[in-house]
């Protein structure tokens, strides 16, 4: 073979176009002719050298007329050699590959052209070159020129019925070069990639599923395109994907997937972020216990999604799905500290991500567990009976929950369902949860102030639950014994009171009551901080004091709430805030069905420990003169009570001690004091009801409280029409005053000395010309 024998193609011989490229095809057919003599022949150095010259010195010119012709002639050798091709694929591809950089379109094209009869003669015999075709294709797919475009596409779908029909086609290998393209921004690169995508699922000897967390973020981003055609196509792909997955859930690898679904959860985009959501919902119920490593950071995305409005309804619905279904992941069993099983499981989960295994709880919910990691191909194994726990990243989980619950602009779906997740871990894993609560406390009271109810509702079941669980209890402080002195000085300023300043009624209102449940050492915490809160924030105690404090009730023990409170308010500095909380406290009592079993408690003082809760209200009741007089009025102290409104010819009259009078009047007369009004026609042995009730309307200016009462008390028998002939029936006075054994000179000591606090503090505050209590004027 002589140079001259392909000398048409060569520089000096060009002419105009036209005649060029007839002249190209005819050297082509001369050369087509000569490599099957070769062929025939066996000479396979020939051929080599006809393919090294026309690779060199033509396709690889600097002359473009040459490298066209260079590159028809390497087309004529493939279809010359025919089913021997592929054993000079490698030096036939890469001259064609080169010129796909040319900066002629025209040129470009040829090498789409030559490439295309390259690949079509050698078939199959061109996938252990497939990664270098495709790098080609895909930058092809992104060419300006239509014609090179259209070109490329049918060189691609050549190539792809290639792959199609193949059972050789190298997987792995051809990830990493799929995993780096796919992260292009261009849509026609995008489109190429998805489409290869669409064709590799479909090939039944293909498992592309095995390698999905390789592509998996980059298929995310290309959901996102501008263009709708290709966000259609990827979302078709992803669709496949997930049909895939749930078919077969044991070779999925769910762990290495759940931080790429957790990044595209929170993402701008609707789209992307209602597929990953959806995706994400089907991670948590076909893996089960596998995602909670990452639970954290799936609580992270999925919790803002909750406050979505209507505009975003779909996301809000698969979001609060993902939600509770992660929550029923949750098991006592994660409260357990086995350290061996920790171990294992860190062993087991170097970077707290787990392969793991599944099996079916009763609940319908998947249980985890593994014996491989994710450095290793292992699959998913649902039948396999040897489990390794999944450890509960707690910390991470209160870490995110109490962030949000900080957050300001977070909206109140997100709230409630923060607190839900809180009261959830403190039901479930106790023990471990108590480690939090000193960090969880503030926030949890600052929530007292949100403008939802249901908020409110919501951490109050937290905080109850907080303060009566039996895994918040400790040994060095008891739940209401009054010995908390140094955490109730630094929030409410309560002095220390010596056990000499004490009487002995006076120590057993600071007693815990023996007929109620015993609560944990945050119970009594909780009741100083809360009125600590009402002290510093009063718009909350008249806005939603009465409200919080009926919840509590409901939720805790009723009669511990005002036991501890009345030991705390009795030693509050601050006698104002006192006086003010003690009436709040008394109007619940009196007015909320909530408390109706306690009325019943202090209404006959029957048994001890309701004598010793009176004693233990009448004591804080004091820093209000007319709220003690209505507790007297409903524990039938009226003999005490006649004794209380004496005193108060001594006491400074103001406008507000007067409303409170008319207020108690109104009170008298609702069905809560029924039995009283009744107790009214019992005049003989009721005599000091019935001048207790005079002394208040002595108090009263001309109103309509007085009105009212005085037309009740008009409405008081004659005692001589009304006598029976049971003489020896003692007065219920002299019974209850003789059978409950309570020191009412003692009580009525401290009134006074309670009631003279208050008025020297209110002289303070004259002298330093602070606001004064509205005195009467006359």
């Amino acid at each position: 073979m002589t140079r001259r024998r392909i000398s048409p193609l060569a520089p000096g011989g060009a002419g105009p176009e036209r005649q060029t490229l007839r002249e190209a095809k005819v050297a082509a057919l001369e050369i087509e002719k000569l490599v099957r003599e070769f062929v025939a022949q066996n000479n396979t150095a020939q051929i080599k050298h006809v393919i090294q010259i026309l690779s060199q010195e033509f396709a690889l010119s600097q002359h473009p007329h040459s490298r066209k012709g260079g590159l028809i002639g390497l087309a004529a050798c493939s279809i010359a050699l025919g089913k021997d091709s592929g054993l000079y694929l490698k030096e036939l591809i890469e001259p064609v590959l080169t010129c796909f950089n040319d900066a002629d379109s025209r040129l470009r094209y040829y090498a789409c052209e030559a490439l295309y009869n390259i690949v079509k003669v050698a078939r199959g015999s061109v996938l252990p070159h497939f990664n270098v075709l495709f790098d080609g294709l895909s930058k092809l797919a992104a060419d300006p020129d239509p014609n090179v475009k259209s070109g490329s596409e049918l060189l691609d779908r050549l190539l792809k019925d290639i792959v199609t029909e193949s059972n050789k086609f190298d997987l792995v290998g051809f990830i990493p070069l799929l995993r780096e393209r796919i992260y292009s921004n261009n849509q026609y690169a995008r489109q190429f990639i998805i489409s290869w995508i669409l064709v590799l699922e479909s090939v039944p000897d293909i498992n592309l599923l095995d390698y999905l967390p390789e592509i998996l973020d980059g298929l995310f981003q290309i959901l996102g395109d501008n263009s709708k055609e290709i966000r259609k196509m990827c979302e078709v792909a992803l669709g496949e994907f997930l049909k895939e997955i749930k078919k077969n859930p044991s070779s999925v690898k769910f762990a290495e997937m759940a931080n790429i679904l957790v990044i595209h959860c929170q993402a701008s985009d609707d789209l992307i972020q209602l597929t990953a959501m959806c995706w994400m919902r089907e991670f948590i119920q076909l893996a089960g216990r596998v995602m909670l490593p990452y639970s954290s950071g799936i609580l992270t995305a999925v919790l803002p999604c909750l406050s979505y409005d209507d505009r975003k309804k779909s996301i809000k619905e698969v979001a609060n799905v993902c939600n509770q279904s992660l929550m029923k992941l949750v098991i006592p069993e994660d409260d357990e500290t086995d350290e061996g099983k920790q171990s294992l499981s860190l062993q087991m989960e170097p970077k707290e991500e787990s392969l793991s295994q599944q099996e079916v709880t009763s609940s319908g919910c998947l249980e985890a567990s593994s014996d491989s990691n994710l450095s290793s191909a292992s699959v998913f194994n649902v039948s396999s009976t040897e489990r390794v726990p999944v450890t509960l990243n707690l910390d991470g989980i209160v870490q995110v929950l109490d962030c949000h619950l900080h957050d300001t602009a977070i909206g109140m779906m997100t709230r409630i369902a923060v607190l839900k997740w809180l009261y959830h871990l403190y039901i479930k894993t106790p023990r471990k949860m108590f480690r939090h609560t000193d960090s969880l406390f503030p926030i949890l009271l600052r929530t007292l102030s949100d403008e939802s109810d249901e908020v409110i509702l919501k951490d109050l079941e937290v905080l109850a639950e907080i303060a009566s669980s039996p895994a918040g209890q400790t040994e060095d402080q008891g739940p209401c014994d009054g010995s908390d002195t140094r955490s109730g000085q630094l929030e409410l300023h309560i002095p220390v009171v010596k056990a000499s300043q004490l009487s002995s009624s006076g120590m057993k209102g600071m007693e815990c009551s023996p007929s109620t449940p015993t609560m944990n050492s945050y119970f009594y915490k909780f009741m100083i901080n809360l009125l600590k809160r009402f002290s510093s924030e009063r718009k909350l105690l008249e806005t939603r004091g009465a409200f919080i404090i009926r919840q509590l009730c409901l939720l805790l023990n009723a009669e511990n709430i005002f036991h501890s409170m009345a030991d705390i308010l009795l030693r509050e500095e601050d006698l104002k805030f006192a006086s003010t909380m003690v009436h709040t406290l008394n109007t619940i009592l009196l007015t909320s069905s909530e408390l109706f079993q306690l009325r019943n408690q202090l209404k006959d003082l029957k048994t001890p420990e309701s004598r010793n809760l009176f004693c233990c209200l009448y004591r804080s009741w004091c820093h209000n003169p007319v709220t003690t007089v209505s507790l007297c009025f409903l524990t039938q102290n009226y003999k005490h009570a006649y004794d209380l409104i004496q005193k108060f010819g001594d006491l400074e009259v103001t406008v507000d001690f007067l409303t409170e009078v008319d207020k108690l009047v109104q009170l008298i007369e609702c069905p809560i004091f029924t039995y009283l009004r009744l107790q009214l026609l019992d005049v003989k042995n009721n005599p000091y009801l019935i001048k207790a009730l005079y002394g208040l309307l002595m108090l009263l200016p001309q109103s309509s409280a007085f009105q009212l009462l005085s037309h009740r008390l008009q409405c008081v028998p004659n005692p001589e029409l009304l006598q029976t002939t049971d003489s020896t029936k003692t007065t219920l006075g002299f019974k209850k005053a003789t059978s409950t054994n309570i020191d009412y000179l003692e009580l009525l000591q401290h009134f006074e000395r309670v009631q003279n606090k208050h008025l020297e503090v209110r002289h303070q505050r004259t002298g330093r010309g602070e606001p004064q209590d509205r005195r009467v004027v006359l």
